[in-house]
C-alpha cells in the first residue's frame, strides 16, 4: 500500500480532493490487481485522508481480493449502473463537494469524464499522469528482477525464432513458432504483437508479418517481448539468411555502432536527448540520416511504451533505477532494414543491458 500512500500524500500536498485512476497499468501499479475489463469500468479512487475504493466488474472481485486488495470493492453486474454505486460509496465517505479530481487525462474517455463531473458538477479535472509517471519511472529491485526475467524470455524468443528460419518458411510461421515456445516456458502473453519481417519488408519499422516466405539473402528482423507479472520486455535483433551483401553488412555495422554510442552514455546524469543525438550522429555521418525515422527508444515497465520518450529534445536526466530501450535503425526500401534493440537499466555507476542476445551479425546457414 506504499504506492497508494505516496499518491495520497501528493493529493494532500496539491490540495486535490481525490484521484480516479482508470488505466489497467496504473490500477495494477497502485493495487496489485491486473484487469482487462474491455468496455466495462475499472478504476481506483484514492483520497488524501480516506481509505481508497476499487470499482471493477463483479466477475473480477475474487481476483482483486486474491491479488491482496483489502479495501472496499464495488463489484457491478452488467445490469448495474456503476456510477450510482460510486455516488453512494463516496457519499458514505462524506464526500459530496469536490473542487478538483486528478485523472489520467490521456486515458479517461470523454464519456466517463462527463459521468464523473455529473457526480461533482463544480469540480475541475486535473492531470495525475505526471505524478504517476514519476512514481513509475524509478524501478525497485523487485521490479528489476521481474524485468530481468522478462528480458531473459525475450532473448529465448529471438533464439528460438532464428533457429526456425529456413527457405520457404513464412513470417507468420516464425511468429507461431516463437510464441508457442514462449508459452511452453510460461509466458502467458506478449508485450505487443510479435513482429517478424523478412527481405524488403524488414525496411518497414512497424510492418505486419504475413505469408512472405524467407529467401536466401534476406534480412530477417525480430521484434518481440513478453509480459512477466505485469512487466514488459522488448527486444529487436536482425539476422541474415544464408548470405549477406556488402550494403547489408555496412548498414548493420552502422546501426550496431550507433547503438553502442547511446549505450556508452547510459549512466546517471546524462541528458536523455543526448542518447538520441549520439546514435543519430553516427547514422547521419554514415550517410543514412534520412533512413532513421524514429526516436532512439522509450521507457519500459508496466507498459511496453511508457515515460520517458527518448527523443533528442528530452532534457530529463538519467537516474538510477530507470529502464528504457535503445533501438536505432536504418531502413532501406530496396535492401531491407536493420534495428538492434536492448532493454537498459541505469545502475549507480552506469548501466546493465537486461537483454543479452548477441549483437554480432548472425548469418543463418
Amino acid at each position: 500500500m506504499q504506492k497508494i500512500e505516496a499518491l495520497s500524500t501528493w493529493l494532500k500536498e496539491q490540495k486535490i480532493q481525490g484521484a480516479f485512476v482508470t488505466s489497467t497499468a496504473n490500477v495494477y501499479y497502485l493495487t496489485g490487481f491486473r484487469c482487462f475489463p474491455h468496455e466495462r469500468l475499472l478504476g481506483v479512487f484514492v483520497f488524501p485522508d480516506k481509505d481508497p475504493v476499487l470499482i471493477c466488474p463483479g466477475m473480477e472481485v475474487l481476483q482483486a481480493k486474491n491479488a491482496g486488495w483489502e479495501h472496499e470493492i464495488l463489484g457491478f453486474s452488467d445490469t448495474d449502473n456503476p456510477w450510482e454505486m460510486i455516488s453512494e460509496a463516496l457519499s458514505g465517505r462524506g464526500i459530496s463537494s469536490v473542487e478538483s479530481i486528478a485523472v489520467e487525462k490521456e486515458h479517461l474517455s470523454y464519456h466517463r469524464g462527463m459521468q464523473l463531473l455529473n457526480l461533482f458538477p463544480n469540480a475541475s479535472l486535473v492531470s495525475v499522469e505526471h505524478e504517476l509517471n514519476a512514481m513509475r519511472l524509478i524501478k525497485s529491485q523487485d521490479e528489476i528482477s521481474i524485468l530481468r526475467e522478462a528480458a531473459r524470455l525475450a532473448d529465448y524468443g529471438v533464439e528460438t525464432g532464428i533457429a526456425a528460419i529456413g527457405t520457404g518458411v513464412t513470417e507468420l510461421e516464425l511468429v507461431a513458432t516463437v510464441e508457442y515456445a514462449l508459452k511452453k516456458k510460461g509466458a502467458a502473453e506478449m508485450s505487443f504483437s510479435t513482429t517478424i519481417l523478412a527481405g524488403e519488408k524488414s525496411a518497414m519499422p512497424h510492418g505486419n508479418p504475413g505469408l512472405k516466405e524467407i529467401q536466401p539473402g534476406d534480412f530477417v528482423l525480430f521484434d518481440l517481448g513478453v509480459v512477466v507479472d505485469g512487466y514488459c520486455s522488448d527486444i529487436t535483433r536482425t539476422v541474415a539468411y544464408q548470405s549477406v551483401s556488402e550494403k547489408q553488412k555496412e548498414i548493420y555495422e552502422v546501426v550496431k555502432k550507433a547503438q553502442q554510442a547511446s549505450l556508452d552514455l547510459s549512466k546517471p546524469g546524462t541528458r536523455v536527448g543526448d542518447l538520441d543525438l549520439a546514435a543519430r550522429r553516427v547514422i547521419e555521418e554514415a550517410g543514412y540520416g534520412d533512413y532513421f525515422p524514429h526516436r532512439i527508444g522509450h521507457g519500459l515497465g508496466l507498459d511496453v511504451h511508457e515515460h520517458p520518450s527518448m527523443n533528442e529534445k528530452n532534457n530529463e536526466k538519467l537516474t538510477e533505477g530507470m529502464v528504457y530501450t535503445i533501438e536505432p535503425g536504418i531502413y532501406l526500401p530496396e535492401v531491407g532494414g536493420v534495428r538492434i534493440e536492448d532493454d537498459v537499466y541505469i545502475t549507480a555507476n552506469g548501466h546493465e543491458c537486461l537483454t543479452q542476445f548477441t549483437k554480432e551479425l548472425v548469418i543463418v546457414k
